[in-house]
């Protein structure tokens, strides 16, 4: 565990006066020490992509796009996202500077001991704790792909999508503010502000292209900090000719959803809005996430293609290869417009992932059914409380298990890990063989306090969970054989992923072996384009370092 995990022990009073200098500082030119900034940043996200996997692509394709930005780029191959390994954490992560403790961010769906349940009205009886959901469950329709915006000639006409999806979160989803009992949006729960807010501030144009409208919390607490946020629903029903569910249930269709946020990035370079339509300046900040690495990942297959790895865990296998071509080929893409458009010069690339994928090894998979041990901690604590609600409130697993109690008490949270260290759990092989795993697939459990040191929170934190199970290698928690893959957890499978800065100073290859985080990506990118990295919120609280150059 990285000593950034448990950052901020200050009081309250110190992290309030933290906050408040923070707040006052400016995103003023910063002195970089070397002449030159960058005009523009792309930040490509490649979700599910461990640094052992951009290796591998490199060595197997050396004239291959990837392998062109990793041979002009500087390259942090001990690169790590924060705990939780998730997609919300790692990109609020990347574009703060701080990780959940700070944030607020534990995962896209979680509790909050403070808020009140989605669709409260009288906020005077009712009683505080609710689930915050930020995901396809938020949308006004989750299974449209413009998540119920209304577009008509979907989904080829996706790219008019609104580039202010504030409006498509349903209100009657979000959690409510028991003081003003209104709806909490996403940008309102998120407690620090972004590298969008401060390109805004000093009047830089900003995009982004995400999986949900929920995405819409990278505007910051101003609401206002992307310019352009193309987010079409990812968890919505795929068009034919796929017939398996989403967009994520097949890898060719989840190629095509990426397909079109690359087309709005291009739109980007080219002067124009994301979808074409309307000229604007080419953002100072601007990127997206791919999903098809991490599908290929998770699927057992599609297309006849076996997914994930080769037995050891060291090769992908044709389906994830099949994947990683498509990246490949985006990248060029992205690249040659940039060239094309003469940016070259003025653009730095940053490519990284929000989170790995765990396990690479198929060997090692162990699926674990996660309800029958939540049902199972409840009926031991009912047996010796038998007038007091289920002890689990909420849960999020997924090779990760985080537990919030209905009795937040130090005595619950200790009772609930050592029912989880003392049985084991059903489960079942790559294959569907069936075995067990003891300690309900956990290999280390933090409980109450532990959990808050372990985030570098406090007990005045309505947010952080009561149980934090870290899975033991090779657990998958899911009810089904859907998946052989999954994300979230601490393993190096789950956090190892490539980072790769290729701009304005690097014209030759670098590699810089000593350990970094992917919080680091914030401050060092406000650095390229000359702005203040202490003009972030995390960057203040947690010392967050713009990326070394040596």
């Amino acid at each position: 565990m990285k000593s950034t995990h448990k950052i901020a022990h200050a009081t309250a009073a110190i992290l309030s006066a933290t906050l408040l200098a923070a707040a006052a500082v400016t995103p003023a030119i910063a002195d970089d020490g070397g002449g030159k900034h960058s005009k523009h940043v792309l930040l490509l996200s490649v979700d599910g992509l461990h640094q052992k996997d951009l290796d591998w692509y490199v060595r197997a394709h050396p004239t291959s796009a990837l392998a062109e930005i990793v041979a002009r780029g500087t390259s942090y191959t001990h690169a790590q996202t924060p705990v939780p390994s998730d997609s919300f954490p790692g990109l609020i992560g990347q574009v703060t500077g701080g990780n959940p403790g700070t944030t607020g961010i534990y995962y896209d769906d979680t509790y909050n001991r403070a808020v009140l349940p989605a669709g409260t009205t009288n906020c005077s009886t009712a009683k505080p704790g609710a689930e915050v959901a930020f995901t396809e469950s938020a949308d006004k329709n989750p299974d449209a792909l413009d998540a119920g915006a209304g577009l008509s000639g979907l989904p080829g006409s996706i790219l008019s999508m609104t580039g202010q999806p504030q409006s498509l979160p349903d209100p009657a989803a979000l959690p409510v503010d028991p003081a003003t009992c209104t709806p909490i949006y996403p940008h309102q729960y998120l407690k620090v502000n972004t590298i969008f807010e401060v390109a805004k501030s000093a009047g830089l144009t900003t995009a982004w292209s995400d999986k949900h409208p929920a995405y819409e919390i990278l505007n910051g607490s101003s609401g206002k900090g992307v310019d352009d946020l193309f987010t079409p629903e990812i968890n919505s029903q795929a068009a034919a000719p796929y017939s398996a569910g989403d967009w994520t249930k097949d890898n060719a269709a989840t190629q095509q959803y990426d397909g079109y946020k690359v087309q709005a990035v291009l739109n980007e370079i080219g002067g124009k809005d994301h979808s074409g339509s309307t000229a604007q300046p080419v953002p100072a900040i601007f990127g997206m996430n791919f999903q098809s690495v991490s599908t290929a990942q998770k699927l057992p297959t599609s297309h006849g293609l076996t997914g994930g790895y080769l037995p050891g865990g060291a090769v992908p296998g044709p389906l994830l290869s099949k994947a990683l071509d498509f990246v490949n080929a985006s990248v060029a893409k992205l690249d040659a417009a940039i060239t094309a458009d003469g940016l070259a010069k003025s653009t730095t690339i940053i490519l990284s992932a929000k989170h790995g994928q765990s396990p690479m090894d198929p060997g090692a998979l162990t699926r674990v059914p996660d309800g029958p041990i939540i049902d199972g901690l409840n009926a031991a604590w009912k047996s010796t409380h038998p007038t007091r609600p289920d002890l689990v409130a909420f849960a999020t697993d997924d090779d990760i298990m985080q537990l919030w109690l209905s009795d937040h008490s130090q005595v619950a949270a200790e009772f609930a890990k050592g029912y989880l260290a003392t049985h084991s759990a059903a489960a079942n092989d790559i294959t569907g063989a069936a075995k067990s795993t003891p300690s309900s697939g956990l290999g280390t459990i933090y409980a109450g306090a532990a959990v808050a040191s372990y985030f570098g929170t406090t007990a005045a934190d309505s947010r952080y969970p009561d149980i934090l199970g870290i899975a033991s290698s090779g657990v998958v928690y899911t009810g089904g054989k859907a998946k052989i893959a999954e994300h979230g957890g601490a393993s190096a499978d789950d956090r190892d992923v490539p980072l790769i800065v290729a701009g304005l100073r690097t014209e030759h290859r670098k590699t810089i072996a000593s350990p970094v985080e992917t919080t680091q990506i914030a401050p060092t990118i406000l650095k390229l384009l000359g702005l203040n990295p202490k003009a972030l919120r995390a960057v203040q609280i947690e010392g967050t370092r713009v990326l070394p150059q040596h």
